[in-house]
């Protein structure tokens, strides 16, 4: 469409608003003026009002979804010049130890078309992006401690593999929430980020607590910490990192399982997502026997025997290395 058709639709949506307006007006002045009329005529003149209403709700419920269309539409272009002025921009550096992410409107067209099973916030992407999320949050945090203690410590949250639900789920959070802000100011990101994290972190070490009587990390000695469980600091990092997810790591996963070929994607999510959840099971009955050894109870029947045998203290100690039990003292 060119700025000449545009311009013109425009002229015409003028005149039909106003023609519109007219209408309406005059309904009004008929049904102002109904004194004189028989009833008769009053449900004839009202029946033939309310068939055109009708048509006028009908309309504005097109008109109201051709508007909300047409804003994302145009966020959406308005965000790929943005996204493509910022890559040539990149593309002048001579050195870039890192390639430029794709765009997330790159990603969306590549999803649309190739008809992808995990397309846009479907429950497919959604676990693909938690079980990501899980394995590279873990990653991420052991680098992070041998970078600053010099060491590799276990940040695991379950017993089979190196996946933390913590993350997993902050980051179908930030997903979840953050996918309709992807294409606006960098801000609305930063605020739903650490809003998000925030919450997902607190909500994490409450239930750690309620549950297992222990905690895994406490913020108690840093300002602005609410119990302990998150503080400005680290709501300020998840802002951060609301930003980097949805702007340059999610478009980097989305591409990545848009490799996932169709066929299978949808058996192998299935045959994950069973074992994510025997994986969560095993773990916190684990946890939960490893905090009664701890209590001083001893094993009074098979299963108990059985989960102290193949989950003792010291398995547990060095899959969670920072869990601390004095939290149900």
């Amino acid at each position: 469409m060119k700025s000449s058709e545009i311009k013109e639709f425009s002229d015409h949506f003028s005149a039909f608003e106003t023609e519109a307006e007219n209408h309406l007006n005059t309904y009004k002045e008929i049904l102002s003026d109904e004194e004189n009329c028989s009833e008769g005529e009053k449900l004839t003149r009202r029946g033939e009002i309310r068939k055109d209403l009708a048509l006028f709700r009908e309309l504005r419920g097109k008109m109201a979804l051709f508007i909300t269309r047409t804003r994302v539409s145009c966020d959406e272009v308005e965000t790929r010049i943005k996204e493509a002025e910022k890559q040539e921009k990149k593309g002048k550096r001579k050195f870039r130890l890192i390639p430029p992410a794709p765009t997330n409107a790159e990603v969306d067209l590549a999803e649309k078309k190739t008809r992808h099973f995990a397309q846009g916030i479907t429950f497919y992407k959604l676990f693909w992006i938690f079980f990501i999320g899980c394995f590279v949050g873990v990653l991420v945090e052991l680098l992070w401690c041998f970078a600053t203690h010099g060491y590799f410590e276990s940040r695991a949250g379950l017993v089979y593999g190196p996946f933390n639900l913590v993350y997993g789920f902050g980051a179908l959070a930030l997903t979840f929430v953050l996918y309709r802000l992807r294409n606006h100011s960098w801000f609305y990101s930063f605020v739903g980020g650490a809003v998000i994290g925030s919450v997902v972190e607190y909500l994490c070490s409450w239930i750690q607590e309620l549950i297992f009587g222990s905690t895994s990390w406490d913020y108690s000695n840093l300002p602005g910490n609410l119990n302990g469980r998150i503080c400005l600091l680290y709501s300020a990092f998840w802002g951060i990192l609301g930003v980097m997810w949805i702007k340059d790591l999610y478009p980097r996963f989305a591409k990545l399982i848009l490799k996932i070929p169709n066929r299978v994607g949808k058996p192998v999510t299935w045959v994950l997502l069973v074992f994510m959840v025997v994986n969560t099971a095993v773990s916190g009955l684990a946890v939960l026997r490893w905090s009664e050894r701890i209590g001083g109870k001893e094993a009074a029947n098979a299963y108990e025997e059985w989960m102290d045998r193949h989950f003792s203290d010291e398995r547990l100690k060095k899959i969670y290395a920072n869990m601390d039990f004095s939290a149900g003292d």
